[in-house]
């Protein structure tokens, strides 16, 4: 498969990375469109030689005109306008130097080939340590057929020498006993020692999937919880343990049945009744270490409210939370009853609050008709603190959205002269008392899951370490991949980095840095989630917001672009959330670029009028003149109506009037609220100069290349009156 299309199978994260490749100088679409022909030259080498660069860089230009000429026969004149501003930007990039163009298609396709070995490599590890575990599941059943067929053999040739003996003579006895007996001793000894190996099997796969695969998938619930990838792998987890619980039974009903057997016949030194005792206690302790470790939190506690914030639970609110016995055994069916505890044997600390768990806290665990899982769901618990005499507001060593606390649930098993307590933990919780402390309580959730493994450890505040920015970041990615479509991208999380880091891009960022400043770096954050969640959804997937981008950046980003272009950040200084949009125009004679950024627009601005509606009517006004709106292309170089056009506000129909006979006219006329941006008088004087003939030509020759980028539409007449909105200009 060509490689181009292997890329398009991915998963999205690894889609993210194939996108970063790509930009405005050599844009996707020529990755898309030539991608068999561009797989088929050995651009390292054209990379190294200007005469055959330049002769690939023209074989790429008759590619797109091919490329246009087949859209022309499909009359679809969308992408060949699409393929002509293409050619154009290729040739004013790489026209003379298409070694340039050579080395950023050869280094791309050496990147794309590591995605795709990234992906394979992690995909092989998994199907690797599957099989693995596979091939000693069926190595295990292997050795216990076999210890099956030689205890049939020997079950067989102890009945038919005990018949024989019965029915020959003394002197037959005497002559042939110590060779029956010297048959029975070695099959004996055989057995004995096939048992064991299918006990030693047994033990190690059991020790693989405890310390390793239970625990990954513990560490990867952990990883989901905050925002990470979906856990799965439970059903195979379930699937592993139930034949190991299987094999385990089988082997003590075999030892039942040699206990039957030697109850028949046996003799001194017999191998099975002197290994039979430690076989049926290693089996049995086998068995409970499988059963203990089975009880698992399927769901963590989550408030239906907040699906995407488990673990921070409000005081009176409902939440849920599943668990699941991972050796599905019908034996077991309606057998479990468990039991939830809050902060159970959780040693008392002076100042943390208490709480009791309010509602049906017991259920009796039973197959699920959906997947035949054996599961209890908890969905209608609450918590209420338990109110205590005094003030405790400084008694505590940490504020209520550090203290951690845990919901423990625990059962018993009796049967068959099994007698087993089982007890689980759910991750540690953040109880609030007040919606307003949900941020705060979910970065310590964040910060917990980011830097530790220890389900116990409640006491983690007290002292919180620190995190490197590698591991910080990816966890503020999933913060916006899990609410959107798409998360952060390299160069976002660079002006992040920048922001937390600052001259120590090495360095170690503390808790408080993070979450405990007067301004804190989360609740910035989080406020910038909900005002996209909330106003901003589609234009952030869409990929129309750049957001994180600091004020250097879009200088640069700026700078060359024609008059009129502008993008969409985030305001560094709000609190509570808001966007603004800076864009670039020209001094008087075309030669340095002048920005203006708006004031940034807040979540109440952003629920009278859409963001994009903002930009349709935004307007600039000086003086006397005419207000106008500056804003034309969306960065790098898309129209503004391309790009926000779908998201423009549809003119609303007109009520029908209650006096169907009265006339149509309501009397009034319509309005509409924009925004209006009042540019300093003192702003335009050199452009309100009186200029001699020979100064206006000399300017207009200077300005002509600038001019040439606006676009000459004429705004329509406007037969209504506006609301104004001034917004500052900085």
């Amino acid at each position: 498969m060509a490689q181009w299309c292997q890329l398009q199978l991915l998963e999205s994260k690894y889609l993210e990375q194939v996108d970063q490749l790509y930009d405005d100088s050599f844009p996707m679409d020529i990755r898309q469109y030539l991608s068999k022909w561009i797989e088929s030259i050995d651009w390292e080498n054209v990379a190294v030689q200007d005469s055959l660069a330049t002769v690939r860089f023209h074989d790429l230009l008759a590619q797109l005109d091919d490329q246009h000429s087949r859209f022309s026969l499909e009359n679809n004149f969308l992408l060949q306008h699409n393929i002509r501003k293409i050619k154009r930007n290729l040739q004013d990039h790489f026209q003379e130097d298409p070694v340039h163009m050579a080395m950023i298609i050869s280094r791309n396709l050496k990147e794309e080939q590591k995605i795709l070995t990234n992906r394979e490599n992690t995909q092989t590890s998994m199907v690797l340590e599957k099989q693995k575990l596979d091939n000693k599941y069926m190595f295990m059943h292997v050795r216990f057929a076999i210890y099956l067929i030689q205890h049939v053999y020997l079950t067989y040739e102890h009945d038919f020498k005990e018949n024989t003996l019965k029915n020959r003579g003394e002197g037959f006895i005497l002559s042939v006993g110590d060779h029956l007996f010297t048959g029975i001793c070695v099959s004996g000894i055989e057995v004995v020692g096939q048992l064991a190996e299918v006990l030693n099997m047994a033990e190690a796969v059991l020790s693989d999937l405890i310390s390793e695969e239970l625990a990954e998938w513990k560490k990867r619930q952990q990883i989901s919880c905050i925002g990470g990838p979906p856990n799965a792998c439970l059903d195979q987890l379930q699937n592993w343990f139930t034949a190991v619980a299987e094999s385990l039974q089988q082997v003590r009903q075999q030892l039942k049945e040699l206990q039957e057997l030697e109850q028949k016949y046996t003799y001194d030194n017999d191998p099975i009744k002197q290994q039979k005792g430690f076989l049926e206690g290693r089996a049995l302790a086998l068995f409970r270490n499988l059963l203990e470790h089975s009880l698992v939190v399927e769901r963590q506690p989550c408030m239906p409210t907040h699906p995407q914030r488990p673990l921070v639970l409000k005081t009176q609110v409902q939440f849920t939370v599943k668990l699941r016995f991972l050796v599905k055994l019908q034996e077991f069916n309606y057998q479990l009853k468990v039991k939830a505890l809050f902060d159970k044997d959780v040693t008392e600390k002076k100042g943390f609050r208490k709480f009791n768990i309010l509602g049906t806290n017991t259920k009796v665990m039973n197959m699920e008709e959906s997947n035949g899982s054996l599961a209890a769901e908890f969905r209608h618990l609450q918590l209420k603190e338990q109110k205590v005499a005094g003030n405790r507001t400084n008694e505590g060593p940490l504020i209520v959205t550090e203290e951690l606390h845990c919901i423990c649930f625990e059962s018993e098993l009796n049967q068959s002269g099994l007698e087993l307590k089982l007890e689980t933990i759910s991750l540690p919780i953040v109880v609030i008392s007040n919606v307003s402390q949900l941020p705060s309580g979910w970065a310590s959730i964040l910060w917990y899951n980011m830097l530790t493994s220890e389900p116990k450890n409640l006491k983690f505040f007290l002292s919180p370490p620190a995190a490197s920015w590698g591991q910080l970041s990816e966890v503020l990615s999933w913060q916006f991949s899990s609410v959107t479509k798409r998360g952060l991208n390299e160069e976002q999380l660079s002006m992040l980095a920048d922001k937390l880091l600052g001259e120590n891009p090495e360095g170690l960022i503390p808790w408080t840095k993070f979450c405990k400043k007067s301004f804190p770096f989360w609740l910035w954050i989080e406020a910038i989630l909900d005002l996209i969640k909330r106003h901003l959804l589609s234009l952030w997937n869409d990929g129309c917001i750049l957001g994180f981008v600091s004020k250097e950046r879009e200088k640069a980003l700026l700078t060359g672009k024609c008059p009129g272009t502008f993008l969409l950040r985030f305001s560094e200084s709000s609190r509570d959330g808001a966007i603004t949009f800076t864009w670039v125009e020209h001094d008087l004679y075309g030669e340095s670029p002048v920005f203006h950024a708006v004031e940034p627009y807040t979540k109440k601005e952003l629920s009278a009028v859409s963001l994009p509606d903002i930009i349709r009517t935004y307007k600039v006004m000086a003086a006397e003149n005419i207000p106008e709106n500056p804003l034309r292309f969306l960065y790098p170089d898309i129209p503004k109506d391309k790009s926000f056009g779908k998201y423009y506000a549809r003119a609303s129909e007109a009520s029908e009037p209650m006096d169907v006979e009265s006339s149509s006219s309501t009397g009034y006329m319509k309005t509409e609220l924009i925004s209006v941006s009042e540019v300093h008088p003192s702003r335009l004087q050199d452009n309100m100069m009186p200029m001699s003939p020979d100064v206006f030509g000399e300017l207009k020759r200077s300005v002509a290349p600038v001019l040439q980028c606006w676009t000459k539409d004429i705004d329509a007449a406007v037969s209504k009156t506006s609301p104004l909105v001034f917004k500052k200009v900085y």
